[in-house]
Protein backbone atom coordinates (compact mmCIF):
# COMPACT_ATOMS: atom_id res chain seq x y z
CA UNK A 1 0.00 0.00 0.00
CA UNK A 2 1.50 3.31 -0.81
CA UNK A 3 0.82 6.23 1.06
CA UNK A 4 0.01 9.60 -0.53
CA UNK A 5 -0.52 13.19 1.73
CA UNK A 6 -2.78 16.22 0.47
CA UNK A 7 -1.93 19.11 -1.81
CA UNK A 8 -3.19 22.16 -1.75
CA UNK A 9 -3.70 24.69 -4.98
CA UNK A 10 -0.65 26.72 -3.79
CA UNK A 11 1.28 23.66 -3.59
CA UNK A 12 0.08 22.70 -7.07
CA UNK A 13 1.34 25.78 -8.47
CA UNK A 14 5.20 25.02 -7.83
CA UNK A 15 4.76 21.93 -8.92
CA UNK A 16 6.68 20.30 -12.77
CA UNK A 17 5.35 17.49 -14.35
CA UNK A 18 7.01 14.70 -12.61
CA UNK A 19 5.88 16.14 -9.36
CA UNK A 20 2.57 16.45 -10.68
CA UNK A 21 1.92 12.85 -11.49
CA UNK A 22 3.90 10.89 -8.53
CA UNK A 23 1.06 13.42 -6.76
CA UNK A 24 -2.10 13.11 -8.39
CA UNK A 25 -1.59 9.77 -10.91
CA UNK A 26 -1.49 6.29 -9.97
CA UNK A 27 -0.03 4.56 -13.30
CA UNK A 28 0.63 0.96 -11.82
CA UNK A 29 -2.25 -0.21 -10.10
CA UNK A 30 -3.29 -3.48 -12.16
CA UNK A 31 -0.33 -6.43 -11.94
CA UNK A 32 -0.48 -9.70 -12.08
CA UNK A 33 -1.12 -12.09 -9.16
CA UNK A 34 -1.11 -8.99 -7.07
CA UNK A 35 -3.59 -6.32 -4.76
CA UNK A 36 -1.73 -3.60 -5.15
CA UNK A 37 -3.32 -0.26 -2.83
CA UNK A 38 -2.65 3.85 -3.18
CA UNK A 39 -4.04 5.35 0.39
CA UNK A 40 -4.86 9.01 -0.09
CA UNK A 41 -5.21 11.20 2.83
CA UNK A 42 -7.91 13.54 0.31
CA UNK A 43 -10.81 12.20 2.57
CA UNK A 44 -8.89 8.84 3.27
CA UNK A 45 -9.94 7.21 0.22
CA UNK A 46 -8.03 3.75 -0.56
CA UNK A 47 -7.89 2.46 -4.55
CA UNK A 48 -6.74 -0.88 -5.60
CA UNK A 49 -6.22 -3.01 -8.36
CA UNK A 50 -5.96 -6.99 -8.06
CA UNK A 51 -5.67 -9.22 -10.96
CA UNK A 52 -5.56 -12.68 -10.37
CA UNK A 53 -4.18 -14.84 -13.32
CA UNK A 54 -4.98 -18.62 -14.09
CA UNK A 55 -6.25 -21.21 -11.49
CA UNK A 56 -5.11 -18.55 -8.92
CA UNK A 57 -7.54 -16.35 -6.55
CA UNK A 58 -6.26 -13.26 -4.64
CA UNK A 59 -7.36 -12.03 -0.99
CA UNK A 60 -8.26 -8.58 -0.03
CA UNK A 61 -5.43 -8.18 2.21
CA UNK A 62 -4.80 -6.25 5.49
CA UNK A 63 -2.65 -3.73 4.95
CA UNK A 64 -0.80 -2.55 7.55
CA UNK A 65 -1.50 1.48 7.47
CA UNK A 66 -5.23 0.89 7.95
CA UNK A 67 -4.47 -0.72 11.42
CA UNK A 68 -6.90 -2.71 11.19
CA UNK A 69 -8.16 -6.52 11.98
CA UNK A 70 -9.20 -6.93 8.41
CA UNK A 71 -9.58 -4.36 5.21
CA UNK A 72 -13.68 -3.75 5.63
CA UNK A 73 -13.71 -3.23 9.62
CA UNK A 74 -13.76 0.73 9.81
CA UNK A 75 -14.28 0.56 5.42
CA UNK A 76 -16.91 -0.22 3.05
CA UNK A 77 -15.88 -0.52 -0.76
CA UNK A 78 -17.30 -0.59 -4.36
CA UNK A 79 -15.70 -2.86 -6.88
CA UNK A 80 -16.25 -2.82 -10.67
CA UNK A 81 -14.57 -5.31 -13.21
CA UNK A 82 -12.89 -3.46 -15.57
CA UNK A 83 -11.62 -7.26 -17.50
CA UNK A 84 -13.20 -10.38 -18.70
CA UNK A 85 -16.21 -11.72 -16.58
CA UNK A 86 -15.37 -12.79 -13.36
CA UNK A 87 -16.43 -13.08 -9.56
CA UNK A 88 -15.96 -12.03 -6.08
CA UNK A 89 -16.64 -13.99 -3.32
CA UNK A 90 -17.46 -12.24 0.10
CA UNK A 91 -18.18 -14.26 3.15
CA UNK A 92 -18.56 -16.98 0.97
CA UNK A 93 -21.13 -15.55 -1.06
CA UNK A 94 -19.85 -15.52 -4.55
CA UNK A 95 -20.74 -12.43 -6.85
CA UNK A 96 -20.54 -13.25 -10.62
CA UNK A 97 -18.92 -10.04 -12.60
CA UNK A 98 -19.33 -8.77 -16.14
CA UNK A 99 -17.33 -6.61 -17.61
CA UNK A 100 -18.40 -2.56 -16.45
CA UNK A 101 -20.53 -4.90 -13.27
CA UNK A 102 -20.36 -3.76 -10.04
CA UNK A 103 -20.71 -5.29 -6.38
CA UNK A 104 -20.78 -2.60 -3.30
CA UNK A 105 -19.03 -4.44 0.07
CA UNK A 106 -21.08 -3.06 3.06
CA UNK A 107 -18.61 -2.18 6.31
CA UNK A 108 -17.88 -4.87 8.35
CA UNK A 109 -17.82 -7.66 5.92
CA UNK A 110 -14.43 -10.17 7.01
CA UNK A 111 -13.33 -12.08 3.67
CA UNK A 112 -12.85 -10.63 -0.27
CA UNK A 113 -11.64 -12.65 -2.57
CA UNK A 114 -11.29 -12.39 -5.95
CA UNK A 115 -11.18 -14.73 -9.11
CA UNK A 116 -9.94 -15.39 -12.17
CA UNK A 117 -10.06 -13.99 -14.74
CA UNK A 118 -11.25 -10.79 -14.27
CA UNK A 119 -9.73 -7.27 -13.73
CA UNK A 120 -10.77 -6.24 -10.50
CA UNK A 121 -10.88 -2.23 -9.40
CA UNK A 122 -11.86 -1.40 -5.78
CA UNK A 123 -12.80 2.15 -4.23
CA UNK A 124 -12.99 2.16 -0.52
CA UNK A 125 -13.89 5.04 2.38
CA UNK A 126 -13.99 5.13 5.71
CA UNK A 127 -17.70 4.03 6.83
CA UNK A 128 -19.36 4.23 10.48
CA UNK A 129 -22.84 2.01 9.38
CA UNK A 130 -22.79 -0.80 7.55
CA UNK A 131 -25.13 -1.60 4.41
CA UNK A 132 -25.86 -5.22 2.75
CA UNK A 133 -23.03 -6.17 -0.02
CA UNK A 134 -25.12 -6.40 -3.20
CA UNK A 135 -24.55 -6.26 -6.69
CA UNK A 136 -25.37 -4.69 -9.92
CA UNK A 137 -25.10 -4.81 -13.42
CA UNK A 138 -25.15 -1.87 -16.14
CA UNK A 139 -28.67 -2.58 -17.24
CA UNK A 140 -29.77 -1.86 -13.68
CA UNK A 141 -28.48 1.28 -12.60
CA UNK A 142 -29.78 4.17 -12.65
CA UNK A 143 -29.29 5.89 -16.40
CA UNK A 144 -28.58 9.19 -17.55
CA UNK A 145 -27.48 10.34 -20.89
CA UNK A 146 -25.97 13.22 -21.88
CA UNK A 147 -24.10 15.54 -24.20
CA UNK A 148 -23.76 15.60 -28.41
CA UNK A 149 -22.33 13.82 -30.87
CA UNK A 150 -21.67 17.86 -32.15
CA UNK A 151 -19.96 18.56 -28.52
CA UNK A 152 -17.94 15.57 -28.80
CA UNK A 153 -19.18 14.30 -25.45
CA UNK A 154 -21.95 11.89 -26.24
CA UNK A 155 -21.98 9.65 -23.15
CA UNK A 156 -23.91 7.15 -20.34
CA UNK A 157 -23.90 7.36 -17.27
CA UNK A 158 -24.53 4.70 -15.26
CA UNK A 159 -24.53 5.05 -11.10
CA UNK A 160 -24.21 2.41 -9.45
CA UNK A 161 -23.39 3.02 -5.09
CA UNK A 162 -25.50 6.40 -4.28
CA UNK A 163 -28.55 7.59 -2.70
CA UNK A 164 -31.29 6.36 -5.31
CA UNK A 165 -29.47 3.19 -5.94
CA UNK A 166 -26.75 0.51 -3.79
CA UNK A 167 -27.39 2.18 -0.51
CA UNK A 168 -23.92 3.05 1.43
CA UNK A 169 -22.28 5.01 4.16
CA UNK A 170 -20.62 7.93 2.27
CA UNK A 171 -19.93 6.40 -0.91
CA UNK A 172 -20.72 7.41 -4.19
CA UNK A 173 -19.61 5.19 -7.50
CA UNK A 174 -20.36 4.84 -11.17
CA UNK A 175 -18.89 4.17 -14.66
CA UNK A 176 -19.18 6.47 -17.49
CA UNK A 177 -19.12 5.34 -20.97
CA UNK A 178 -18.51 7.58 -23.80
CA UNK A 179 -19.83 6.86 -27.30
CA UNK A 180 -17.38 6.11 -30.05
CA UNK A 181 -16.82 9.54 -31.97
CA UNK A 182 -16.97 11.25 -28.40
CA UNK A 183 -13.83 12.22 -26.20
CA UNK A 184 -14.75 14.96 -24.18
CA UNK A 185 -16.10 13.82 -20.54
CA UNK A 186 -17.23 16.13 -17.78
CA UNK A 187 -17.79 19.41 -19.93
CA UNK A 188 -18.44 21.92 -18.96
CA UNK A 189 -17.11 21.06 -15.68
CA UNK A 190 -17.03 21.74 -12.10
CA UNK A 191 -15.86 20.95 -8.79
CA UNK A 192 -17.44 20.34 -5.33
CA UNK A 193 -15.59 21.31 -2.77
CA UNK A 194 -17.10 18.71 0.07
CA UNK A 195 -15.96 15.51 -2.22
CA UNK A 196 -12.78 13.91 -3.31
CA UNK A 197 -13.14 12.44 -6.61
CA UNK A 198 -11.23 9.87 -8.05
CA UNK A 199 -11.22 8.79 -12.30
CA UNK A 200 -9.80 5.85 -13.12
CA UNK A 201 -9.69 5.58 -17.26
CA UNK A 202 -10.12 2.19 -18.99
CA UNK A 203 -10.94 0.27 -21.81
CA UNK A 204 -8.79 3.08 -24.09
CA UNK A 205 -6.36 1.15 -26.67
CA UNK A 206 -2.55 1.28 -25.49
CA UNK A 207 -1.40 3.77 -27.88
CA UNK A 208 -3.77 5.89 -26.90
CA UNK A 209 -4.32 8.57 -23.96
CA UNK A 210 -6.38 10.67 -22.05
CA UNK A 211 -5.49 14.19 -21.39
CA UNK A 212 -7.39 14.76 -17.88
CA UNK A 213 -7.35 18.47 -16.99
CA UNK A 214 -6.90 19.15 -13.23
CA UNK A 215 -6.44 22.32 -10.72
CA UNK A 216 -8.20 25.48 -9.72
CA UNK A 217 -10.76 26.94 -12.21
CA UNK A 218 -8.53 29.48 -13.56
CA UNK A 219 -4.93 28.24 -13.36
CA UNK A 220 -5.33 24.27 -14.62
CA UNK A 221 -2.79 21.73 -15.14
CA UNK A 222 -2.54 18.81 -17.68
CA UNK A 223 -1.84 14.98 -16.68
CA UNK A 224 -1.28 12.43 -19.94
CA UNK A 225 -2.95 9.14 -18.56
CA UNK A 226 -3.23 5.87 -20.01
CA UNK A 227 -5.86 3.14 -19.46
CA UNK A 228 -6.53 1.60 -16.46
CA UNK A 229 -4.46 4.22 -14.71
CA UNK A 230 -6.20 6.66 -11.70
CA UNK A 231 -6.63 9.91 -11.13
CA UNK A 232 -6.96 11.75 -7.53
CA UNK A 233 -8.60 14.71 -8.26
CA UNK A 234 -8.88 16.95 -4.92
CA UNK A 235 -11.99 18.67 -3.71
CA UNK A 236 -10.44 22.06 -4.74
CA UNK A 237 -9.65 20.86 -8.36
CA UNK A 238 -11.42 20.64 -11.73
CA UNK A 239 -11.77 17.05 -13.29
CA UNK A 240 -12.17 16.64 -17.03
CA UNK A 241 -10.57 15.25 -20.11
CA UNK A 242 -10.41 14.91 -24.11
CA UNK A 243 -8.98 11.48 -24.94
CA UNK A 244 -7.44 10.39 -28.52
CA UNK A 245 -9.98 8.05 -28.67
CA UNK A 246 -13.32 6.68 -26.88
CA UNK A 247 -13.10 5.55 -23.72
CA UNK A 248 -14.49 4.43 -20.22
CA UNK A 249 -14.43 5.44 -16.61
CA UNK A 250 -15.00 4.42 -13.36
CA UNK A 251 -15.89 8.05 -11.18
CA UNK A 252 -16.28 7.65 -7.25
CA UNK A 253 -16.58 10.01 -4.64
CA UNK A 254 -16.69 10.22 -0.62
CA UNK A 255 -16.78 12.86 1.21
CA UNK A 256 -18.98 15.53 3.32
CA UNK A 257 -21.95 14.02 1.35
CA UNK A 258 -23.66 11.71 -1.17
CA UNK A 259 -25.46 14.37 -3.27
CA UNK A 260 -24.63 13.59 -7.24
CA UNK A 261 -25.55 17.46 -7.95
CA UNK A 262 -23.80 18.85 -5.32
CA UNK A 263 -20.82 20.60 -7.54
CA UNK A 264 -19.68 24.29 -8.43
CA UNK A 265 -20.27 24.56 -12.58
CA UNK A 266 -17.09 26.40 -14.23
CA UNK A 267 -18.72 27.87 -17.46
CA UNK A 268 -16.07 27.35 -20.40
CA UNK A 269 -14.91 30.70 -21.35
CA UNK A 270 -14.16 31.23 -17.14
CA UNK A 271 -11.55 28.15 -17.61
CA UNK A 272 -7.70 29.07 -18.10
Amino acid sequence: MEIRYPSGPDDVRQFDTARLRSQFLVETLFQPDRVNAVYTHHDRVVIAGAVPTLGRSLVLPTFDPLRSEHFMQRREAGVVNIGEPGAVTVDGQKFELGHYDCVYIGQGARDVVFHHPGRYYLVSATAHESHPTTSVTPADSDITRLGSAEGSNDRTIHRYIHAGGIRSCQLVLGVTVLEPGSMWNTMPCHTHDRRTEIYLYFDLEPDHRVVHLMGKPDETRNLIVASEQAVISPSWSVHCGFGTRRYAFVWAMAGENQAFDDMDHVAIPDMR
